[in-house]
């Protein structure tokens, strides 16, 4: 294991050679890759130059988070998580039944199973800093993390803050993490129930009218009007107000300024960027994008079977000509691809 560096074509660098049956982008200088199909694949780390820094040795693993990673030894029923540093050495003896990643210094952790566990949290010793009380958590976000008191049918969401006290009461029917000091939530059943937005004292801030929403991000947030699939996606500030009218059939999700929107439906529809005005500022023709991602974004020419992916500029320009099977976001400087069908391709990595 290790680079290779030489060109896949003249537009970029083939820097990790394709040689892992699974990858996921860089974060923190690190990636996962994993060897094995997905019944019996073990997880481990290399560096930005495709050294294995940690091996292959885990049944599960979640990427770094504040130096930090949480990893699984045994199967999904019976294993126990556990948190390592980037020496692969374990900080936290795996003991938990189920962990999230740390942020902002502690990190989510189940005491049982997912039918009769509760939900706390624990600090980077291993220590439990909330005790685990809640029916389901998500990670701090903002200094306040969401939880939930009763079942996933009729329970309650709300907030607590690091002393696991209540500062919004368990009252929504579903919420999201705080993001530039508001929070989704819903008012409702998943089927009929209308989404919107509270601040950090639980006053809504914004009325429940919208059939979803996701989080504020850079004074906006994607909000869809009808169902799944019928609906249309717009965006909102921070007010309220609709600054881009509902009318694409994807969600206009931001990253760098623009935002990815599909023009018709799954089968035969094109997708483009628009900026944040609503301007599409790269037409709709590609059959699938992701997100711009250190000035790149990958794109897919042609259909789900045969097509191939590359990368465009800003400008919409292709950069790296459409040659892989699939292609993931640049991150530190290089991005995941795959050679190969979804079942027996391999995965490495390529520089701009």
């Amino acid at each position: 294991m290790g680079t290779t560096e030489h060109s896949v074509d003249n537009t970029c660098q083939l820097v990790i050679t394709p040689q892992f049956d699974a990858v996921k982008e860089f974060k923190e200088g690190l990636a996962i890759i994993s060897i094995g199909d997905s019944t019996s694949a073990k997880h481990g780390f290399i560096d930005l130059k495709g050294k294995l820094l940690i091996a292959p040795k885990f049944d599960e693993v979640h990427e770094f988070s504040e130096g930090l990673a949480a990893v699984r030894i045994g199967d999904e029923a019976s294993g126990k998580y556990g948190f390592i540093d980037k020496r692969g050495k374990n900080v936290i003896t795996p003991q938990f039944f189920f962990v999230g990643d740390f942020v902002e210094g502690v990190a989510l952790m189940r005491d049982g199973d997912a039918y009769t566990g509760k939900y706390g949290f624990i600090d980077k010793r291993g220590k439990k800093v909330v005790t685990p009380q809640f029916d389901a958590e998500n990670s701090f976000k903002e200094g306040l993390a969401a939880m939930r008191v009763g079942d996933a049918i009729s329970g309650k969401w709300g907030f607590i803050d690091k002393k696991g006290t209540q500062v919004i009461p368990p009252q929504f029917d579903c919420v999201g993490d705080f993001s530039e000091g508001l929070a989704l939530m819903r008012k409702g059943s998943e089927k009929s129930g209308k989404w919107g937005f509270i601040d950090k004292q639980g006053i809504i801030v914004i009325n429940p009218q919208f059939d979803y929403a996701e989080s504020f991000k850079d004074g906006l947030a994607v909000v869809r009007i009808g169902d799944q699939n019928r609906g249309k996606w717009g965006v909102i500030d921070n007010q309220g107000t609709i600054v881009i009218n509902p009318k694409f059939d994807t969600g206009c999700r931001f990253s760098e300024g623009l935002a990815a929107v599909r023009i018709g439906d799954s089968r035969i529809g094109k997708s483009g960027f628009i900026d944040k005005k609503g301007n599409l500022v790269i037409s709709p023709k590609f059959e699938s994008v992701g997100d711009f991602s250190e000035g790149l974004a990958a794109v897919r020419i042609g259909d789900a079977a045969t097509g191939k992916w590359g990368f465009i500029d800003k400008k919409g320009k292709i950069v790296i000509n459409p040659q892989f099977d699939y292609a993931g976001k640049f991150s530190n400087g290089l991005a995941p691809v795959r050679i190969g069908d979804a079942a027996t391709g391999k995965w490495g990595f390529i520089s701009k």
